[in-house]
């Protein structure tokens, strides 16, 4: 029996920049608590798709939207204030991007931002969210420090710890490694997996081994539509559309 709850779903979603039709009629299920990979080409819609389900692309000017996101069972367009689904659908950047402040400080930002002003209560969620982020040991003597001075991927589970203190369901990464090096690259990905067992996961990459290793479920994005949606070993080992196959075994892309 299959007690999946779908977290995020989309019915007939399109948008456009201007003329330009960059996403294609998306009918997609989100289950909760699951890694779901966008792979795809450069310029396929995954990153604009991913953008959709929390409405960055708001802030975008000539974008047209047509169809649903529905966000338990809420339309993410009209039922929702945009900074309460900010504060649930959280996102990290391809580019690690601190704010220009102190660690404790940049942790901090989203819960004194939603009223909470307590020392004890910020120190604490300060702490935990660098915890689950798997920063806490590396910073817990320099909190004060400007965040700026953090390596790149040091600077990415910042990022991370940032979104994580608002206490959000879902969390949408855009490419969140393609600016680490292999260390620092591995370090997230061990990351995704601890966080997938709180946390619905939602992650665009470019990287086919990087799907195979921390995605339960991939969607496979050409041209604007996806193509093939479903468990990632079935994606990768059994892919039903020959398109799919070509990508993922590197005949294009």
């Amino acid at each position: 029996m299959n007690n999946t709850q779908i977290k995020i779903s989309t019915k007939n979603l399109n948008l456009y920049y201007g003329d330009n039709h960059a996403v294609k009629n998306i009918n997609i299920r989100i289950e909760e608590k699951k890694v779901t990979a966008l792979i795809g080409p450069s310029g396929c819609g995954k990153s604009t798709f991913l953008k959709t389900l929390n409405r960055m692309n708001d802030l975008i000017p000539y974008v047209r939207i047509t169809g649903d996101v529905y966000f338990e069972d809420l339309d993410v367009y009209k039922d929702y204030d945009i900074v309460e689904l900010r504060k649930r659908i959280g996102m990290v950047f391809q580019k690690p991007n601190p704010f220009p402040m102190s660690i404790y400080d940049n942790v901090a930002y989203g819960p004194r931002t939603h009223g909470i002003k307590a020392k004890e209560i910020l120190d604490e969620i300060v702490k935990s969210s660098l915890e689950k982020a798997a920063l806490w040991e590396e910073v817990k003597d320099r909190l004060k420090q400007n965040a700026l001075g953090l390596s790149g991927g040091q600077q990415q589970r910042l990022c991370i710890a940032r979104v994580l203190a608002v206490e959000p369901e879902v969390i949408l990464m855009d490419e969140p490694t393609s600016a680490l090096d292999p260390l620092a690259t591995l370090k997230i990905e061990d990351l995704v997996h601890e966080l997938r067992n709180n946390y619905t996961i939602i992650i665009v990459t470019h990287n086919m081994q990087q799907a195979a290793r921390i995605s339960d479920q991939t969607a496979f994005f050409l041209h604007g539509e996806v193509v093939e949606y479903g468990p990632t070993k079935k994606i990768f080992r059994v892919p039903e559309d020959k398109r799919t196959e070509d990508y993922i075994t590197g005949r294009f892309g």
